[in-house]
């Protein structure tokens, strides 16, 4: 990491400054990355304080040539579950030999087998294994991080989750949005394991977490609809935003539910129903899809293209997990993403930039506009467009997060 008081210049940019209103871009708009080029970009204390192609810049100002090259946001990464302990290598090699997922499970695999790794695990050891993910994605350009609890299954180690990212958040350059994801999956050695999680779980994370997002994961085998409202109703009344993942293998009508609730986001889509995603993309609630599961698991893809034309504000995430995505590169989303949801790279930069930050409420970042955050990557490339053409290695060549040159 490169720490300087003095200004930081960047030069001769293609910039994309997102700028464009304070609200997620939509439908079309979501072509609009509102270029400048041959482009200067002055940060100083951290903050943007000019850009364009006619800026003062300091005598003391360490100058960055970017000889053409894309300036643009860090990445927003909205979706995921990178604070885990243990790794799934065995049961990866096991599918490879043609074991099913029930099988794995029901050998004691599957999410079991991290649900009690971490809880084996402590604080520092979580939050430890999570600052080497976390860097790993800051290389890559990701400078905003959502990170989920939801491998704890348990009061207390939901909170030593939750515990665990609040303590790697205070050393990560970059920005972390915890979210509570206590409806994950279910514990079956607990009798009532749904009732345990509205009456005992959440109040617990609502007393040391208050305001703190609230997730679940609505699917056969996990929560159902009627379970993942309750849990979400007792979470609202004690005023938490609602995430959810719905319609991953089957839709079963949380899209629905999650709109009627004022869901922030429904997550994942791949068997959302073409008339429940008009109707998500309608609604003031957002779509965050997630290449990387189909690419890991099944190949199955949610249809970005029908989204954003219905007028969807649409988000895309690496969801990172041992499980079903182990994969935190941001730019390889953005060329699955192009590839299988059937969108643009433009699309797909405003998905992975100022619609996550959006989504997490951060607004201060996201864009390139005066008096911002100087969260900003400088790309390989001249043309954007590269970041949904090439894919594999890392097409990122410098990081600058919180003003300073980080990669």
């Amino acid at each position: 990491m490169s720490q300087t008081d003095h200004p930081i210049a960047i030069i001769n940019a293609r910039l994309l400054t997102m700028s464009d209103g304070d609200r997620p871009r939509r439908g079309e708009q979501m072509r609009n990355l509102a270029p400048i080029d041959a482009a200067t970009v002055l940060i100083e204390a951290g903050t943007i304080s000019q850009l364009g192609t006619e800026v003062d810049v300091p005598d003391d100002a360490e100058m960055i040539d970017a000889s053409g090259r894309v300036v643009m946001p860090g990445f927003v990464d909205c979706h995921t579950h990178a604070c885990w302990a243990g790794d799934r290598l065995d049961e990866w090699e096991q599918k490879q030999r043609g074991a099913t997922y029930l099988e794995i499970l029901k050998a004691g695999g599957g999410i079991m087998s991290t649900v009690n790794a971490v809880r084996n695990a402590s604080i520092a050891q979580l939050a430890e294994s999570l600052l080497v993910r976390l860097n790993w994605m800051l290389r890559e350009g990701t400078t905003t991080c959502e990170v989920k609890s939801g491998y704890g299954l348990s009061t207390a180690d939901e909170l030593k989750m939750l515990d665990a990212i609040a303590l790697a958040s205070e050393t990560w350059p970059g920005q972390i949005s915890p979210t509570a994801c206590i409806g994950h999956a279910k514990d079956s050695s607990v009798a009532d394991f749904v009732k345990q999680t509205i009456e005992e779980t959440l109040p617990a994370v609502h007393e040391k977490y208050q305001g703190i997002t609230i997730d679940a994961y609505t699917e056969d085998g996990a929560w159902s609809v009627d379970e993942t409202v309750e849990l979400f109703q007792a979470a609202k009344a004690l005023g938490h935003p609602l995430r959810i993942h719905a319609d991953q293998f089957n839709a079963l009508g949380m899209v629905e539910a999650a709109i009627e609730l004022g869901a922030l986001s429904v997550d994942h889509l791949e068997a959302t129903k073409p008339e429940s995603l008009a109707r998500l993309a309608q609604s003031s609630t957002m779509g965050v899809m997630l290449p990387c599961s189909g690419f890991h698991v099944d190949g199955r893809y949610a249809d970005g293209r029908s989204f954003i034309d219905a007028g969807g504000a649409l988000a895309i995430a690496t969801n990172i997990n041992p499980g079903s995505a182990p994969c935190g590169s941001m730019p390889m989303s953005i060329a699955l993403a192009v590839r299988n949801l059937g969108i643009t790279a433009s699309e797909a930069i405003t998905a992975s930039t100022i619609n996550g930050a959006h989504l997490l409420g951060f607004t201060d970042i996201g864009a390139i506009e005066i008096g911002k955050r100087a969260d900003l990557i400088m790309l390989r490339h001249t043309d954007e467009r590269q970041l949904g053409y090439t894919f594999g290695g890392n097409p990122v060549d410098a990081v600058i997060c919180n003003g300073q040159i980080v990669n």
